[in-house]
């Protein structure tokens, strides 16, 4: 991020800032094994209080300065804002929901399994739906609902938490796929390829958010008091430190489902890729249409917040480390707080 240059390189280099983030925080697959769950949790948190710092000082608060400031609205300066916000939380549910139809699973309550050939099995005892089961406390990835979610086994009870619940009630119990020890794991086979590209595509939808916020960001620059460089470059450095936990959060579980560490690292990072042409397109978008910014401001904050509240929050809580997990969140918005006050 160098002062000087146009939006839209800005945002380039913002969101390739905030990708290598992700690839970094994917490495740590290298150190860690998939048991060390609180370390896990304990990101989580942090990277949930940083997206929702963010989401206010540096996209909130510039949109409703532009929209007060602008003085077409009047007494109703909040409207743009609460329409971007509103359309940016409904574009990530949207998205959730229609994952099932690009083909996740044959219909929304089957697991997003990796399948290594186990034989699928009826598991009446779990009213909750289908799992897929690792040994010992391991996690597991799933679809359900059309939302990704990921599972853990064994927790501090000795039963399988679950991270969300079915959107719809009356569902049919699904199949439960049991899965051998590690050791005995076979290969990835072709049909899982297709639905490990749906895992990524899934999480890499997440990720759009976050790619635009940063490229609005500096495509707001100079636009008022509060959108200034400083502002954009410390949401790139607060997205790129809360992407850090996230690349891990991809990485160690398929490295737990018994992929190649540099494998889990791969499709770790990868889900970050999407963060340059999201932050580019964002820095086009409101160039050209800057009547639009407090919209695409509001949006981008919706969008994270969203993400925060239904994801990574709920992730950061099902094995036990809750109060961790609460209380580096709780550091994650003193941090980027500090960021935005102290040095914008």
């Amino acid at each position: 991020m160098l002062q000087g240059h146009s939006s839209v390189f800005q945002a380039l280099l913002g969101t390739f800032f905030t990708w290598g983030m992700t690839a970094a925080g994917s490495a740590l697959v290298f150190v860690f094994s998939s048991g060390q769950r609180r370390i896990l949790d304990g990101s989580l948190g942090f990277a949930a209080g940083v997206m929702l710092a963010a989401s206010y000082w540096s996209l909130l608060a510039p949109a409703v300065e532009m929209a007060t400031s602008s003085g077409g609205f009047g007494a109703f300066a909040f409207f743009p804002v609460a329409v971007g916000f509103t359309l940016g939380a409904a574009f990530v549910y949207l998205a959730d929901l229609l994952m099932p139809y690009l083909g996740a699973a044959e219909d929304p309550q089957t697991a997003l399994a990796l399948n290594f050939g186990a034989t699928l099995m009826k598991k009446k005892s779990d009213p909750e739906g289908p799992a897929l089961l690792f040994p010992e406390s391991e996690l597991s990835i799933r679809i359900e609902s059309g939302r990704v979610g990921w599972l853990v086994p064994v927790c501090e009870n000795g039963e399988a938490y679950q991270r969300k619940k079915a959107a719809a009630t009356g569902l049919p119990e699904g199949p439960a796929v049991p899965v051998p020890s590690r050791g005995n794991l076979a290969q990835p086979s072709g049909s899982s390829w297709r639905r490990i590209a749906l895992l990524i595509l899934a999480i890499t939808i997440h990720n759009v958010p976050e790619g635009l916020a940063v490229g609005v960001g500096f495509g707001a620059i100079e636009k008022t008091a509060s959108a200034t460089f400083e502002s954009a470059r410390n949401l790139a450095i607060g997205i790129g430190i809360q992407n850090f936990p996230e690349g891990l959060a991809v990485s160690l579980p398929l490295r737990g489902a018994g992929f190649s560490t540099w494998r889990a690292f791969w499709y770790g990072q990868l889900s970050g890729m999407v963060e340059p042409l999201a932050g580019v397109f964002g820095a086009f978008a409101v160039v050209l249409a800057e009547p639009i910014l407090p919209y695409a401001l509001a949006f981008a904050a919706g969008a994270m917040v969203y993400v925060v509240m239904d994801d990574i929050i709920p992730e950061a809580q099902i094995s036990g480390n809750g109060k961790l997990a609460s209380w580096a969140s709780i550091l994650g918005f003193v941090v980027m707080m500090s960021l935005d006050v102290g040095l914008g």
